[in-house]
């Protein structure tokens, strides 16, 4: 049985590693040369955890992470809005490093699974035969095909046509530096809470510490010298002009309680990102054939509830169940192609209702947190300091308690 995952990210290496715990044995195909430590802090939410705790790799992430046990509002003067512990749970939320998280999968997959260098340009099927064609090698035959190739998935385009992902009307920024928050900031995932404007607050554990802020585009306008089009996610431009994305983020935070312009000073300009803020509509179809999508290929959401990276490890374990359930591990030819098709079906449907609501979850809780008018803010602010303790985690319950490994497939 060869199965190809394209991209080697969260998603793509935890797929590969829950379909080896049943027996499989897939390829990684990665369009970058190297992998890089690339990326700003990630939430390995319960959902994703109990995932990563069946794989081996809880521990491994607790160590490299901050465990988080209370999540705060505040005013952008400092004053708290709300604040309630994290429902308990058997496996905790870790704030951690991306780059520290894709180290501990991509040392858990075999060396020899992961190529690199391979950028994928589309995809044939014939005769119960998936044939992966790239810009830069040679093909590659196999079985079953999974695309983990992200929010600007090629085989997206290619099976679904349905052009690019909505921006929304706000951008974002990220940022990881070394920074001693206050006690009552550590284990805790705070949220700040202006006019048209957020930041956010996490430690990462070993001495960092991991923020994000939140703009509406309304407020940008004339403030930046350069357009999302220009500003490259992996920092396209020159160091000097780097230095013009921080500076509308000190206009814009300015008199904000502490830490906020501290921290945005401080971070080095080599861990500061700023990017537009992008999801798309659910679609209930995202296999063809012998062919499916995992991921922000599929479900990309917004970044407001922090469930994009475990939307991607809840995928990995479902498909790999539903592989396991449904495909012999030496079947070929076109029984193998038909029972292929099965899983990935069950997969799609077995997964769609879940990512749909996370995707509309988090848009409604993004469109709430940019309220800018005084009077809305102002309300918002009210509403938040209203909500009861157990209301919180009620919520919170229903994104944690999901088991991937539990769902029936």
């Amino acid at each position: 049985m060869r199965i190809a995952i394209i991209g080697g990210g969260i998603g793509g290496l935890t797929a590969a590693l829950a379909l080896r715990q049943f027996g499989f044995e897939p390829e990684i195909f990665e369009q970058a040369p190297e992998l890089l430590e690339v990326g700003a802090a990630i939430l390995m939410w319960p959902n994703a955890m109990r995932v990563l705790h069946r794989l081996g790799m809880a521990d491994a992430v607790r160590a490299a992470g901050a465990i988080l046990e209370q999540g705060r509002w505040l005013g952008s003067d400092g004053s708290v809005l709300n604040q309630f512990l994290f429902p308990k749970v058997e496996v905790p939320a870790v704030a951690i490093h991306r780059a520290e998280l894709q180290h501990i999968l991509l040392a858990a997959n075999p060396v020899e699974s992961i190529r690199l260098d391979h950028a994928f340009d589309r995809f044939e099927q014939h005769a119960g035969v998936v044939v992966v064609h790239f810009k830069n090698q040679t093909p590659f035959e196999c079985d079953a095909l999974i695309c983990a190739d992200g929010l600007h998935s090629r085989a997206r385009a290619q099976m679904l046509n349905d052009g690019p992902p909505t921006e929304r009307d706000y951008v974002a920024w990220r940022g990881v530096l070394t920074h001693t928050l206050d006690s009552s900031a550590m284990g805790a995932a705070t949220e700040i809470y202006g006019r048209g404007q957020r930041f956010g607050i996490g430690p990462l554990g070993h001495g960092k510490v991991g923020w994000w802020a939140s703009a509406n585009k309304s407020l940008l306008r004339g403030a930046e010298r350069f357009d999302d089009a220009t500003i490259h996610e992996h920092h396209a431009l020159c160091h000097d002009n780097m230095e013009e994305i921080r500076a509308p983020l000190l206009r814009l935070f300015d008199g904000w309680c502490e830490p906020v312009l501290d921290l945005i000073r401080a971070t080095p300009l080599t861990a500061l990102v700023r990017n537009a803020t992008l999801d798309r509509d659910p679609v209930k179809k995202w296999t063809e054939g012998c062919v499916t999508l995992l991921g922000d290929a599929i479900h990309p959401v917004t970044p407001n509830l922090g469930q994009g990276g475990c939307l991607a490890i809840e995928d990995a374990a479902v498909l790999a169940r539903c592989f396991a359930k449904y495909v012999h591990s030496r079947s070929s030819g076109a029984e193998s192609a038909a029972a292929i098709t099965v899983a990935f079906r069950k997969f799609e449907t077995v997964r769609f209702s879940r990512t749909a609501w996370i995707a509309r979850s988090s848009r409604v809780y993004g469109y709430f947190g940019q309220w800018q008018s005084a009077w809305a803010a102002q309300l918002r602010g009210s509403v938040q300091g209203l909500v009861p303790a157990r209301l919180a985690a009620s919520v919170l319950r229903r994104i944690f308690d999901y088991d991937a490994f539990a769902v029936e497939v």
